[in-house]
Order: structure tokens, then sequence, then C-alpha cells
């Protein structure tokens, strides 16, 4: 490829669309190799190859004008001093905006802690669904990473990865792209398991030395049937890639030796009718493998792929997979999503089984608008990426798509969130059955409802979609308000007297539309439902209120430090003053004081060098050491709030509140509460534990949240 020279991506792309714009597309080569001038890759080679290499990628698969100039300029606006409205006036505001999407995407750390890896996710998914174009420049440019990978440092390149493993190649599969996930899977596998990627190449060539060309042999079979039956139509067969053998061998358990389907073969008709003649050739001539077949073309994925699967028993008893579909179905297949931009023959390709990238995009992003909190949004995000299909029916005979493993109440909520807030059986199959059977492939399911029922706490536990998770967390939440609302008020009645004050109604008026709230109501709910810190809205009105003014300076509270030395308390035993203590130094984050009998201590004990021998200041502390207990108490009205009164009496405040675990009898909370000393978590441990409300009460540790 002359890399540096527009000729032979502007010849790409006018051979299958005659009609592009030309000197568009060389202008913005010309323009995207002098922003990038000097700059080079780890490689050597000047960066611009890049991006050149990336319009390559999208032109092979047919895109229009717009997508190939956002390739060549993806990384103008964050690589050089290129701005949006330079590029808008060069080549047009739907180009910037393009552009200006892949670069809010290169930024995001997609890879980093759970909850950034959500907010990044959700902003992954936004983008999306402005313009999905945006995504598959974004796929094309990590696909040309991954095949350049080698130039990055060892740790870069496992990095980079794993994120591909994790989120590129299913996000590709998830489009349609199954070759893309493919080749992205497998140079990830190169990457963080190069011996087993090496092995079952190592392997395929010694079968192939063993059984010679096993694909020629068997593409040859199909070919003569084919030709017996008059039927004019494509064979053609491939290896399948190191990766999909591996998963493979980890999901059944097997050796390569015995695993069978190691080859895939594929037979394009010119009809959807010749689909069907095939398999009935492929059927009689060889014998099928059952529960191997599936049938996509009247059953087609939301991605609109479309095709039969079907494994026979082929040569000498192998198990031989076979695909088979027409031309259009087969470039949908190749391209996915993407088919919708791709050109033919000098016009816009009106392929009938492209998929409609707006109501795509809306099947996937709609339960992701709902999503509340971060686990809730991974939760679906993982769902809807990375697991396969169970096609099932209602009464009436139309098809309901589930991720595998769903329930009946998945089935209801994909119905009608209102058929799934009344459900109080099903039927499968005319069979009545528990709510929790899992749901099988072509499976009937009738939902049996009732006025007055509502969703109970247990269903989360039951259904596997992030729909009917969203559905029920909604109405719980909905049907919780009340008692948030009342359990709110006792919060903010302990936090306001913990500094002097009242929370009257104008207070709490006040506070919310500081926070951009409804009003008080909608205040106390968030408050109850331990959204929102009491303090925080104590801290709102009375920035400046404080218990007293004798206090040891948080920052000074531990002695023993080196001068200019930093400190912060191990959220894995949240040490209090009183109790003993020591200090391990961390890179980057300074000294991290433990409590000394902290099991996290374990993992440095041999690294005598990095302990820090600190102890508290004597003088009294500030009630602002927080402290998580976890408390098993009786599920009847006001022991919440009583709880919560009982705390502040002691003038602690409680800082934040967290379900663990609802039961008909009994929760289990996680109370934070802001204390001054140990004597003071005793003070309070003891009033709650003198409670008949309090089953159990105990100090919360987490060893997965040491430094």
């Amino acid at each position: 490829m002359s890399e540096l020279s527009p000729d032979e991506l502007v010849a790409k792309v006018a051979a299958y669309n005659p009609k592009s714009n030309s000197k568009q597309i060389a202008a913005a080569f010309e323009y995207g190799r002098r922003m990038h001038e000097g700059q080079f890759r780890h490689s050597g080679e000047p960066y611009f190859t890049h991006p050149v290499a990336v319009a390559h990628i999208l032109a092979e698969q047919k895109l229009d004008d717009a997508t190939i100039i956002t390739a060549l300029l993806h990384d103008t606006i964050e690589d050089t001093g290129s701005t949006f409205s330079e590029i808008s006036d060069l080549f047009g505001k739907d180009v910037a905006e393009l552009v200006d999407g892949v670069t809010k995407l290169t930024n995001l750390q997609l890879s980093s802690s759970e909850t950034k890896q959500a907010e990044n996710f959700r902003k992954l998914f936004m983008a999306m669904s402005k313009d999905l174009r945006v995504i598959l420049v974004k796929i094309a440019d990590r696909l040309h990473n991954m095949r350049t990978i080698r130039a990055m440092r060892p740790e870069k390149q496992a990095q980079k990865a794993r994120e591909t493993m994790d989120i590129f190649a299913p996000l590709a599969g998830r489009m349609g792209m199954q070759w893309m996930r493919e080749e992205l899977e497998d140079l990830a596998f190169h990457v963080l398991n190069p011996e087993a990627r090496s092995s079952i190449i190592r392997r395929f060539i010694r079968l192939q030395q063993e059984s010679g060309d096993v694909i020629e042999k068997i593409t040859g079979d199909i070919r003569i049937e084919l030709d017996k039956a008059g039927i004019k139509a494509e064979a053609f067969g491939r290896a399948k890639k190191p990766y999909s053998i591996w998963r493979k061998m980890q999901e059944k358990d097997q050796s390569f030796s015995r695993l069978s389907d190691t080859y895939g073969f594929r037979v394009i008709t010119a009809t959807e009718a010749e689909c069907y003649d095939v398999l009935g050739v492929v059927h009689q001539r060889w014998r099928a493998v059952p529960g191997r077949f599936k049938d996509y073309i009247s059953q087609p994925k939301s991605n609109g792929y479309r095709s039969i699967h079907t494994t026979v028993s082929g040569r000498d008893g192998k198990r031989v997979e076979i695909q088979i579909r027409t031309r259009q179905m087969h470039e949908v297949a190749e391209s996915g999503v993407a088919a919708h931009w791709s050109y033919k023959d000098g016009e816009k390709s009106e392929n009938p089984f492209a998929v409609d990238p707006a109501k795509w995009i809306a099947t996937l992003t709609e339960r992701f608008e709902n999503a509340e909190d971060h686990d809730e949004f991974m939760e679906n995000v993982k769902l809807e990426m990375y697991t396969d299909k169970v096609f099932c029916f209602t009464p009436k005979g139309e098809v309901v798509k589930l991720p595998r493993g769903a329930t009946p109440l998945d089935f209801a909520y994909a119905v009608h969130t209102r058929v799934g807030d009344s459900c109080v059986g099903a039927r499968v199959d005319n069979i009545r059955v528990p709510l929790w059977t899992r749901i099988k492939n072509g499976q009937s399911v009738e939902i049996i409802t009732a006025e007055g029922q509502s969703p109970q706490t247990t269903w989360l536990d039951i259904v596997v979609t992030g729909r009917a998770k969203s559905a029920i967390r909604r109405r719980l939440r909905e049907e919780d308000r009340g008692r948030f609302i009342k359990l709110g008020r006792e919060l903010a009645r302990v936090a306001f007297e913990h500094v002097g004050r009242k929370s009257t109604d104008k207070a709490l008026t006040t506070a919310a539309k500081q926070l951009g709230l409804d009003g008080p109501d909608e205040l106390l709910a968030r408050l109850g439902s331990a959204d929102l810190a009491a303090r925080d809205v104590v801290a709102i009105l009375y920035p400046d209120a404080q218990s007293g003014t004798d206090h040891i300076d948080v920052e000074r509270a531990v002695i023993g430090l080196e001068p200019g030395q930093s400190f912060a308390r191990a959220k894995c035993c949240q040490p209090v003053p009183g109790e003993r203590i020591v200090g391990i130094t961390y890179r980057g984050k300074g000294v991290m004081v433990h409590s000394i009998d902290c099991q996290a201590l374990t993992a440095v004990e041999d690294e005598s060098a990095r302990w820090v021998d600190v102890h508290w200041h004597s003088g009294t502390h500030p009630a602002v050491h927080t402290v998580s207990l976890e408390l098993t108490i009786a599920n009847d009205a006001g022991v919440l709030g009583h709880i919560c009164t009982l705390i502040g009496e002691q003038k602690a405040n409680i800082s934040d509140l967290h379900f663990m675990d609802r039961k008909p009898d009994y929760y289990r909370i996680l109370v934070d509460v802001d204390l001054r000393d140990v004597e003071h978590l005793h003070a309070v441990m003891l009033v709650l534990e003198a409670e008949t409300e309090v089953a159990e009460i105990r100090r919360h540790r987490d060893l997965s949240r040491a430094p």
C-alpha cells in the first residue's frame, strides 16, 4: 500500500462508489498528512500511516465518503492543532461531528475501575445512539492497532488485548461484523496466551499432514451433491480461528483431538428458497447431528443476521458445520449493521436484510437510559453483549427473543412492563411452571396475571434480563417511596440536630432547590434510599456549622510521619482514634494507616522498609472517621427509623446506608457512621446491641478494599 499517497484509497472507494467525492477524500488525506507531520508511531513509522490504514479497512467494507474521511481525520482533533470548527468548514458538519465523536471515545478509559468503566460504557452507547459510524471507525481503529501491537511495551500490549477481548470484539460481534470480531479475538489471544495459540496452529498443521486438505475434500463433496440436484451455488470452507477453537475446548472441557467442528463451511445461493433446497440436499447426503440446527432465516438475529446453520457427520464421521444463506444475507453477515451505509455499483446498497441502525441502537440503548446505578448499567451491557439468545413464542405465535437462561418473568417484562408487574404465574408449553424455570428454544410461554399483584424483591434473583431488572427495581423504588420519605425525615432530623439546627420544611425546600430536586419529598426519598447523604444536605445550608472548635485537625491526627508525608485511613479496616495502628507506605498514595490486626498487613509482612511506626494524637478528635456497621434487623414498621434515631442520640452521623439483603422477616443493612474514636464506636454498638429489634451487629471489614 502506498501509504502516504491518496491515489490507492481514492481508487478503492471509487471502485464501489463511482459517485464518491474523490477530491474531498484526497483533500482530507492531504490535510491529515499535514496535521500529523513530524509525528511517529511506536514502530517508527510516520503516524499518518495509521489513519490511512483505518480508512482502507473501512473502504473494504464499502462505506460512505463521510466515514472514510472521518477515518483519515479521526486523530486530528486529539493529537494535532486541528479544531472542530476548522474540520467543519473544510469537510462539513457531518464529518466534524463524527471526528469529534471518535475523539471522545478515544479518551474513554473503558478498562478502568468498575464505576468509571460503567460511566464510560454509558458514554460509548450514547455516542452509538447519535451516529453508529463513530463506532465503526473506532472498531477499525482498534483493529489496526491490534495488527501492529507488537511495537508497544509488553504491559501496554496486555492491557489493550484485554480491553479488545472484553469490549471491542464482543461489540463487533453484537453489530454483526463477525469476521472483525474473530480477527480481534485472535489478535488479542496472540498477546494474552501465545503458547496456547501456537499449540493449536501446530495441531492444525499436523492434522493437515495426516489427513490431507480436509477443506478441499469436503467442499468438493458438497459441490458434487449440489451439481446432482441442479442447484447453482457457491461452496467454500475455512479452518476456524485459533481463539474460537480454544474457547470451545474450554467450554466443552475437551482436548483438540476430540473437538469435532474445527472447520466451517458456507453455501451461498441466489434465492431464499434455494437455501432450503440446499438444506434438503445436505441432510439427504449426510446425517444431521441432533440439536445442532438453527434457522436464522425464519428467526433473524436482532443485528440482521440471517442464515441456516446445520451440523452433519461428514467424511470419516467428522462433524462438519455448514451455513447456508443468500448473497444478500452473506453481505449482511460480513458487514452487520455497517451494511446500512455500504455502496454497490455506485449506489447506496438497498439490501433488504440490512438493519436500520436507528431502530437497532434504540433497542440496545432504551434500557440503558433507565439504569440508575453503575452496577445496573454494567449488568445490562454485559447481558446485551455477551449472551446467546433463545427464541420463544407467545400464545398467538409471536416471537420473543431473550438471553439464554431467561425465565417466564423475563418473558413477561419483554412483552410489557405492565404484564411483568402483574405476573402471578406462567405456563410453558401449556404446563404450569415456577417463575424461576429456564426457558428453552422454541417453547410457548403464557403469562398469568392478576390485579393487585406487584413485583417482589426476590424477583431480582430470578430474572436475568436488564429490562426486567430495571423495571422491577423501578417499581420497588416507587412502592418504597413512602417508607423512604419517612426514613429520610428521621435521618435529616438527626443530621440537623447534630449541628444544632432543625430540619424545617423551609430548610428542606431550600436544600432541594439547591440540589436541583423537585421538592422536599424528593430530597427525603433520596436520603431514605441512601442516594444522598444527610451531612451533604446540612453542608449545603450550613457549610460553617461545627460541633466544637477544640478538635484536633484531621490532617494532623496521626503522629510519627515524616515532614510533608500525607496519610489516609485504610478502607479495608477503617481504624479510628484510640486503636493501635501501623502505617504502610504505598507508591503515589503516601502512608496508609491500618489497624494493627488488619488482615491486609499479611501481604506486606516481609517488606519491613515500608512499615511506619505511628499512633493517634491523644486529644479530642472530630466525628469524621467513618466506620461501616453491618446490622441484621427485624423487618417491621418503624424499626429502621428507630435505629437511625438511636445512632443520632449518640451524636453520630449516618453518612450512608445500603441494603445488603431484604427478606420478608428481616433486613441486613450496611450503615456508615461518622465517629470520634473507638469509645464512640463502642457506645454506638452497645446501644444498638441492646435493642430487641437488632438480631446481630458487627463491624464490617472488607479486605477487597485494601490498597
